[in-house]
């Protein structure tokens, strides 16, 4: 019988640029973007949205974007998104005890920014990787694109017994409306939410972390159009239905439970949950719904007021801080959710 590798989180590494408080975005931007009665709407969501902090590789406060085309937006993408996924990969290799040419497969996950030649292959480049390093690009997955993406590079420890690694890269500050284009409710809560982040993790064969125990998901395709992400002549436009905490409370449950029986684990086992705060709604139903003590989400909620939703780099964010903790979570969970609707789920155990 061959060797087992059990794929193991190593190193995460953080980068995200400059931030801004709430008030002062609503104060030095976006209480001018809005007018009539949506100001008084949007002043509102901005208040209730749990966020204190955000960060915006481009500042609206320093340049205003939204006016911009497509194209144009693409091309400040890969002229931010660079360096940001480089310090980021590079804190998750130094975490890790490695150098990028140990790397056999590189994973990046982005829906907010498109080029080829990709972060892929110009950060391989740049980072001195391997001529024979396997590249895969995760787009338009949205907000849980991370654990797909973990369970592709756990995968592939799993089978080849070599190190991967998974960058989640988004700058969704490069995709705000215009004030002309169409507002809604939905419009406003993605102005009020959205932030910009790279969170890199390198999985290797066995050793001390974050064991990948396993990675599930469940899709209600019927509910497909409550959250899209369309490609629009001024950049991406958001599209959040109020129904989707509604569609999370009748799969996360179940979801969970799942997973948990399927490795002998009560929910009272779990000491860390990370889940991805889509909003301060979306943490209450998974809150209740999964019957979780009062501090259980702290570190989702904590990740939201500080960093806003960053898109798949959240539940990353929110793992680093976990695995931080004083004690670190022993056993957790992670929760993702986006666009399907999916959710993603995946359990992990440290090792030390």
């Amino acid at each position: 019988m061959g060797i087992v590798f059990v794929p193991v989180i190593a190193g995460l590494g953080t980068a995200q640029p400059p931030s801004a408080s709430q008030d002062e975005l609503w104060e030095g931007f976006f209480s001018r973007h809005f007018s009539g009665t949506t100001r008084s709407l949007a002043q509102r969501i901005f208040a209730n949205s749990g966020v204190t902090r955000r960060q915006a590789a481009v500042n609206p406060l320093l340049e205003d974007v939204s006016d911009w085309p497509t194209e144009r937006r693409m091309r400040r993408y890969q002229v931010e998104a660079l360096p940001l996924g480089k310090e980021a990969v590079g804190r998750a290799l130094t975490a890790a005890g490695l150098s990028a040419g140990d790397i056999g497969l590189f994973i990046v996950c982005s829906c907010t920014g498109y080029a080829t030649p990709g972060l892929d292959i110009l950060l391989a480049r740049d980072l001195g990787m391997a001529a024979d390093t396997q590249r895969m690009f995760i787009g338009h997955m949205g907000c849980y694109a991370a654990l797909p993406g973990l369970g592709a590079a756990s995968d592939f420890v799993t089978a080849r017994g070599r190190p991967a690694l998974l960058l989640c890269a988004e700058l969704t500050s490069l995709h705000i409306q215009p004030s002309s284009a169409r507002v809604d409710t939905q419009q406003i809560v993605s102005h009020a939410l959205f932030s910009d982040a790279a969170v890199a993790a390198v999985v290797v064969p066995g050793g001390s972390g974050y064991a990948v125990r396993e990675v599930t998901a469940v899709t209600d395709t019927s509910t497909a159009d409550h959250m899209t992400w369309d490609v629009t002549d001024a950049g991406f436009r958001m599209g959040l239905s109020p129904k989707v905490p509604q569609v999370l409370s009748k799969h996360v449950r179940g979801l969970v439970d799942d997973l948990l029986a399927r490795h002998g684990v009560t929910s009272s086992e779990v000491d860390g949950w990370a889940v991805h705060p889509g909003g301060p709604r979306i943490l209450n139903v998974v809150e209740r719904e999964l019957a979780l003590p009062p501090l259980g989400l702290a570190a989702s909620r904590a990740t939201l007021e500080e960093h806003g939703n960053c898109s798949s780099p959240t539940v990353l964010l929110i793992l680093d801080r976990l695995g931080r903790a004083t004690p670190a979570a022993r056993r957790i969970v992670m929760l993702a959710f986006g666009p399907g609707l999916t959710l993603y789920a995946t359990l992990l155990d440290r090792q030390d």
